[in-house]
C-alpha cells in the first residue's frame, strides 16, 4: 500500500494525475489532492505519504521552501517535481533536497506511470531490507543470550579449548583480555552475609531483562543466567593488565552500578572481581572473584585488594577443585565416582567456617544448575523452568549439611542416569536413524543441522557423535554415498550428467564433477566412458 499527494495550483493537473495513478495501480494507493504549498506541508504532517508530486510554481509557499518545511519532520518521503520551468538552479536545488525525480510539464500518463513504478520500486526494495534488518535483530535478540549463556558456562567449566573464543567471535567482542565481576543479591546484609538467597532468585528472575540492561548501561559485557543469587559478568578489556588508577575507576563505577541497581530492584548486592586474564584462562578470573566475596564482607572486592595469606584460600580452592571434578564424572555418567566426589564437597564445605549454611544451600543449587546447563548444551536433558522452582523449594526446606549431602546425591543419580541413558540410546539408535535419514534424503540439500534436528539431538554433540560412531565426519559420508548413487545413475545412458548432479543433491555440475573426479580419479563423462 502507497500513500501519495498531488501537490498543484492546476486543478485539471492535480485530477489528471490521480486519476492517471488509480487508474492504474487502484487497491495498491491512496491518492489524495492539495492546492498549495502550505496545504501540502499540512497534509504531509497528518497523512504521512511515501510520495510527493510536487509542483514548483504554487501560489505563496513554493514548492522547494514546502519540500524544506515537510523534510523538517519527515525525511523519508520520495519527492518528484513537477515544473514547467526548464531552470538550472530549480533543478540543482532539488537535488539538494533528496528529490528523486524531475518531470517537465507538459507531463503524459507515460511520464507519471514510468516514474511512479521507479519510485514505488525503490521504497519496495527498501521495505524489505527494513523487513529483513528487523528479522535479523529479532533472531539476534534470541540468539545472543544464548550465546552468552554458552560462553559464561563455558568459563565455569573451567577448560576453555578455544570455544571461549569462538563464542565471543559470534558477538563480535575482538578484545583477548577479560575480567569477571561475580554479582552477589539478597533481601538484606546481617553481620556481612546476604539474607534469603533463595527467596530473591525467584524475585530477580522476573526482572532479569531488566538487570541484564542495568549491567550494560555501565559496562560493555556479557551478563550469565542467574545461578543461585549469583550471577556472572565478563567485561572484555584491551589491557593485559590494570593499572592502579584504572582498578580504582572500575570498582568506582561498579558501586554506582550496584547503587543503581538497589534502587530499581528493591534487593542488596554485593560484588567480587577477579583479575584481568587471557580469554582462556577467564576461570581464573572467575574463582578469584568468588574468593574475594568470601574472604570479605564488604559491599564491593577486587582480587587484587585482598591478601594472599589468609587460610580460607586452600580451602576454596579445594571445593572449586571438587565441583569441577563432579561435574566432569557425571558427564561421563560415572555415578559412582561422582557420588564420592558430592559426599567429598559437601565435607569440604562443612569445614569452611566463614561461609555461612545459606551460602552453601547455594553453592550447592548453583552446581546443579551449572550441570544441568552443560546437559542441556549437548542435547542432554531439556530445559524445564519448572525443576529449578522445585529445586529452589526443596533448598529453602534443607536445614542442615546431612540433608544437603542427601539432596544432592538423589539430583547426582538422577542426572547421571539421564546422562548414560542418552549416550547408550544416542550410540545405538540416533545414528542408525541418521544413516538411514541421510541415504533417504541424500538428493536434497541437506545440511548437518537438518539431520540433527530429525533425531533430536543438538549439531555440536551429533556431530561428535557421528565422527565416533561411523569413523568419518558428517560431510565425508554424504559425499561418498551421493558419488556411489552417482555412479549407479551413470550406468543409465538416458540421464545427463546434469541431470545426475541434481538427483544426487548438487546444483553446479562443474563443482559435481570436480567432486566425482576427487573420489574416484576421473570425471562423471571418463567414468562412464569406461575410463575409471
Amino acid at each position: 500500500m502507497f500513500r501519495i499527494v498531488v501537490a498543484d495550483d492546476e486543478g485539471i493537473m492535480r485530477e489528471s494525475i490521480k486519476n492517471n495513478l488509480e487508474s492504474n495501480f487502484g487497491q495498491k494507493l491512496e491518492v489524495r489532492t492539495v492546492k498549495s504549498g502550505r496545504e501540502a506541508i499540512e497534509e504531509c504532517l497528518n497523512f504521512r505519504p511515501d510520495i510527493v508530486f510536487m509542483d514548483i510554481q504554487m501560489p505563496g509557499i513554493s514548492g522547494i521552501q514546502a519540500i524544506k518545511e515537510i523534510q523538517k519532520f519527515n525525511k523519508s518521503i520520495r519527492f518528484i517535481i513537477i515544473t514547467a520551468y526548464d531552470r538550472f538552479s530549480y533543478a540543482q536545488e532539488a537535488i539538494s533536497l533528496g528529490v528523486v525525480e524531475y518531470i517537465m510539464k507538459p507531463v503524459t500518463k507515460k511520464k507519471i506511470m514510468d516514474v511512479a513504478i521507479k519510485v514505488m520500486n525503490q521504497i519496495d526494495e527498501e521495505r524489505k531490507k527494513n523487513s529483513d534488518d528487523l528479522k535479523v535483530r529479532e533472531k539476534l535478540e534470541i540468539v545472543v543470550p544464548m550465546i552468552e549463556s554458552a560462553f559464561i558456562n563455558n568459563i565455569l567449566q573451567g577448560s576453555d579449548t578455544g570455544k571461549g573464543r569462538e563464542y565471543l567471535n559470534m558477538l563480535d567482542v575482538q578484545e583477548e583480555y577479560g575480567y569477571i565481576v561475580v554479582l552477589e543479591f539478597g533481601d538484606d546484609f546481617e553481620d556481612g552475609v546476604l539474607t534469603n538467597a533463595m527467596g530473591s532468585n525467584v524475585r530477580l528472575s522476573k526482572q532479569y531483562d531488566n538487570l541484564k540492561e542495568s549491567i550494560k548501561a555501565f559496562f560493555d559485557s556479557i551478563v550469565g543466567p542467574i545461578m543461585g543469587n549469583r550471577v556472572v559478568i565478563y567485561v572484555p578489556i584491551k589491557e593485559g593488565q590494570l593499572e592502579y588508577d584504572r582498578r580504582v575507576e572500575i570498582i568506582t563505577r561498579i558501586r554506582s552500578m550496584i547503587l543503581n541497581l538497589e534502587d530499581t530492584m528493591e534487593m542488596k548486592f554485593r560484588a567480587g572481581i577477579g583479575e584481568v586474564k587471557y580469554i582462556e584462562d577467564s576461570y581464573e578470573s572467575y574463582t578469584e572473584a568468588i574468593r574475594s566475596l568470601h574472604r570479605s564482607n564488604k559491599h564491593i572486592v577486587h582480587a587484587e585488594d585482598i591478601s594472599v595469606a589468609e587460610d580460607m584460600t586452600q580451602d576454596v580452592s579445594n571445593v572449586m577443585d571438587l565441583e569441577q571434578k563432579y561435574i566432569q564424572c557425571c558427564m561421563k555418567g560415572g555415578v559412582e565416582t561422582a557420588l564420592i566426589f558430592a559426599d567429598s564437597l559437601i565435607e569440604a564445605l562443612k569445614d569452611i567456617e566463614t561461609i555461612s549454611f545459606g551460602e552453601k544451600k547455594t553453592r550447592v543449587y548453583e552446581l546443579i544448575v551449572r550441570l544441568e546447563q552443560q546437559c542441556q548444551d549437548i542435547g542432554i536433558i531439556k530445559y524445564e523452568i519448572r525443576s529449578h522452582a522445585e529445586y529452589l523449594n526443596d533448598i529453602v526446606e534443607i536445614s542442615n549439611m546431612q540433608e544437603l549431602g542427601v539432596w544432592l546425591q538423589d539430583k547426582t543419580k538422577r542426572l547421571c542416569n539421564d546422562i548414560v541413558s542418552f549416550r547408550t540410546d544416542s550410540g545405538n539408535g540416533a545414528i542408525g536413524k541418521s544413516i538411514s535419514y541421510i541415504n533417504e534424503n541424500f538428493s536434497r540439500d541437506l545440511s548437518l543441522d537438518d539431520v540433527a534436528r530429525f533425531v533430536d539431538i543438538s549439531p555440536y554433540y551429533f556431530s561428535k557423535l557421528f565422527k565416533q560412531e561411523m569413523g568419518e565426519n558428517f560431510v565425508e559420508y554424504l559425499t561418498k554415498y551421493r558419488v556411489a548413487q552417482a555412479k549407479t545413475f551413470l550406468a543409465n545412458e538416458s540421464l545427463s550428467i546434469k541431470e545426475i548432479c541434481g538427483m544426487v543433491g548438487y546444483s553446479d555440475p562443474n563443482y559435481f564433477s570436480r567432486i566425482f573426479k576427487k573420489y574416484e580419479g576421473v570425471t562423471p563423462t571418463e567414468y562412464r566412458n569406461g575410463e575409471g
